[in-house]
Parts: C-alpha cells; sequence; structure tokens
C-alpha cells in the first residue's frame, strides 16, 4: 500500500477551517470540495492514459485522452458524497458508482446497505471517497467489496486519517495495488473511535444530524 500525504500550504489552510467547530454547514461543504480538487490532483497523477491523433486549428498533431475503460468514482455513502464534485471536477468523464456503508457504533465494523456498483471492474482504476480514514474497517471493506468485483487498481482519496486506520488498512490490503491519497496523517483515535484532533463527524457537518 502506497500513501502520499498532500503538503500544499493550500491544503493546509482548508484543513484549518475544516477543524474549527464554529465553521459553518455551507462553508464546510464549499471546502470540502475545494480541498477534495486539490487532493485529486495528486490521486489522478498515474492516471491511465491512450495517444490520440487530432486535429487542431492549424495542423494534425497528437495527444492523450483517457484510457478505456474509464475511471470510477466511488463514493462511500453518506459522508463520501460530499467529496464527489470535488472529484468530478477534475474527472468530468469518469464514472460514478456508490457505496453505502455504515459504522456500527458499539462494534465499529462496517456495515453495507446499499451498492450501485459495475458488475465487471476488471481494467477499471477506481477512486473511492470517504472523508475520515479512522479505524480503517469501512474503507478496507469498500476496497474489498471493488476487488471482488475484479478491480485491481485502486485509490482512495480522504481527508484526514488516523495511525491505526493506516495500520489496519495496510493489512488488509497487503499485496494488493492501493494508493491512499490523505490531507493529513491526526495523532491517534479516542475511544469512541473518532479521530483526535480531527474535525468530527464529517457526515454530519457536511449534511446535519440524522436522527
Amino acid at each position: 500500500m502506497r500513501v502520499f500525504v498532500a503538503d500544499h500550504p493550500l491544503i493546509t489552510h482548508k484543513l484549518t477551517v475544516l477543524r474549527d467547530k464554529t465553521t459553518a454547514q455551507p462553508t464546510f461543504r464549499a471546502l470540502t470540495e475545494e480541498l477534495v480538487t486539490l487532493l485529486a490532483y495528486e490521486a489522478t497523477r498515474e492516471v491511465a492514459i491512450e495517444e490520440i491523433t487530432f486535429e487542431t486549428p492549424v495542423c494534425e498533431t497528437q495527444g492523450v485522452q483517457l484510457a478505456r475503460p474509464l475511471p470510477l468514482v466511488v463514493p462511500i455513502l453518506r459522508a463520501g458524497l460530499g467529496m464527489l464534485e470535488g472529484m468530478v471536477k477534475l474527472l468530468p468523464t469518469a464514472e460514478v458508482g456508490f457505496l453505502g456503508m455504515v459504522r456500527d457504533e458499539t462494534t465499529f465494523q462496517p456495515v453495507t446497505y446499499a451498492e450501485r456498483l459495475p458488475d465487471d471492474l476488471s481494467g477499471r482504476q477506481c477512486f473511492v471517497l470517504d472523508p475520515m480514514l479512522a479505524t480503517g474497517g469501512s474503507l478496507a471493506a469498500a476496497i474489498q467489496f471493488l476487488f471482488d468485483r475484479g478491480a485491481d487498481n485502486i485509490t482512495a482519496v480522504c481527508i484526514l486519517a488516523a495511525p491505526e486506520g493506516l495500520e489496519a488498512l495496510e493489512k488488509a490490503t497487503e499485496g494488493r495495488n492501493v494508493t491512499i491519497v490523505l490531507g493529513a496523517v491526526d495523532e491517534r483515535l479516542n475511544e469512541q473511535g473518532y479521530i483526535v484532533p480531527g474535525l468530527g463527524d464529517a457526515g454530519d457537518r457536511l449534511y446535519g444530524t440524522i436522527d
């Protein structure tokens, strides 16, 4: 598993505002989108391309385009949905699938409740979106779900990660072609399984609390 932590000053600045508990929901949403677009530049550094010949207004020339099959972007619902627009701004022709997962707050284990994905992901580059890599359980389960569908090249984009989650994910994906792109690695998990210092519950801050 490869891990890349972005250290651009704009990313650090936007993360600071996201962490602030006084940041209003509309600002939180907008900054999340902007931050994910910045992270997407790093996540797509090795996106598959193919050469093409085309006409400019002056002459025939050569260039590149995204290779087929097109990349698949998979937000993990519900919080990952808040990252989608930031990703597809950079990859507007990518296809989008959805994977609904929730963490059991007692066992901290992931439960899958919905999926909308192609049956065969062979040859697809998949980009998984999940704001918080905490225990690593949900992301590991999502990545395994994609591998079971035939994917063999997966990049996960996360805003924050805890060391415990990274360690668990590395064990779960040992020997697989997995890359993790992060805004920052925080200190630890607390007793409730939240990242410290973190930014709280990303889903609640994006969309409000669901009772």
